[in-house]
């Protein structure tokens, strides 16, 4: 069994701004919308049938309270923000599992089913879809990878060791220490990825680092680190048999006309009889 969790939220910007490529900047209502469904079902079709999405219901979380430059949806377009709940919605009447996310993060959700995903022993392997660096924390072993979907590449422990120079515990040290700036915290002064991934291999994590390492930016380094660590911990499912697709339920009709797709209608009943 392959569990297969994706980030919604990042899949929906990744096909929105795709298809102005084709629409001459004309957006559709649910463009975006529509380009993951079809991603999704492209994955059913396959024959992978244990999947969730994880979305970001709101982009604002608990870690806006901890750092106040941590990334808000200021600047999102709103023909974007416009399909957020849709997606949701639409993901859900295609039968497949949601977890929209309002304190926690679509990849706090995404790291939490993967902790949960691994426990159950009939599950050989999780893939995480995703580019996102923060994620590669979850990496573990081959068991757990990480797929950026775009460039058709797949990360496992020995993968994320040499794109980062740290083993995946070590990712939150490692963004702690350089910062992410899609995130909006900017690292420690004067320390970049070499720097930080030699301090990180020498002396383990940033709790181990020697006094006179990080000085007075000790405390804004375990601030950063706090900011990084996905948290695992979220309660999205008991039994990965949760995840089994088994087909749309009957709302996805009105969906499929309201995002005038009809094809999509036909190729989830078509999967769902095989």
């Amino acid at each position: 069994m392959i569990v297969h969790l994706i980030d919604g939220t990042y899949e929906l910007f990744r096909h929105f701004y795709g298809l102005r490529r084709f629409t001459k900047g004309k957006d559709r209502p649910y463009g975006g919308v529509v380009g993951v469904l079809q991603g999704v079902l492209q994955m059913i079709e396959s024959g992978d049938r244990y999947i969730g999405v994880a979305t970001d219901h709101v982009i604002e979380s608990f870690r806006n309270e901890l750092w106040p430059g941590y990334k808000t949806g200021a600047g999102i377009e709103r023909a974007l923000l416009a399909q957020f709940h849709p997606l949701e919605e639409a993901l859900a009447a295609m039968g497949v599992v949601v977890w929209p996310m309002v304190e926690l993060e679509a990849d706090d959700a995404l790291a939490s089913a993967a902790h949960i995903a691994t426990r159950d022993r009939k599950v050989e392997k999780v893939a995480i879809w995703s580019p996102d660096k923060d994620l590669a924390q979850c990496v573990w072993d081959t068991r757990v990878v990480q797929i950026d979907g775009r460039r058709k590449i797949i990360r496992d422990a020995l993968a994320i060791r040499e794109k980062f120079g740290v083993d995946p515990p070590l990712i939150p040290d490692l963004l702690a220490l350089v910062g992410d700036v899609a995130d909006g915290y900017p690292g420690i002064p004067g320390i970049g990825a070499r720097t930080a991934a030699q301090l990180l291999n020498r002396h383990g994590p940033i709790e181990n680092f020697p006094a006179d390492v990080l000085g007075e930016q000790r405390d804004l380094a375990l601030l950063f680190k706090n900011l990084a660590t996905l948290r695992t911990d979220a309660k999205l499912f008991k039994k990965v048999e949760t995840l089994r697709w088994r087909g749309p339920t009957p709302a996805f009709s009105d969906w499929a006309k309201r995002m005038e797709a009809p094809r999509l209608l036909e190729r989830c009943q078509k999967a769902a009889s095989q």
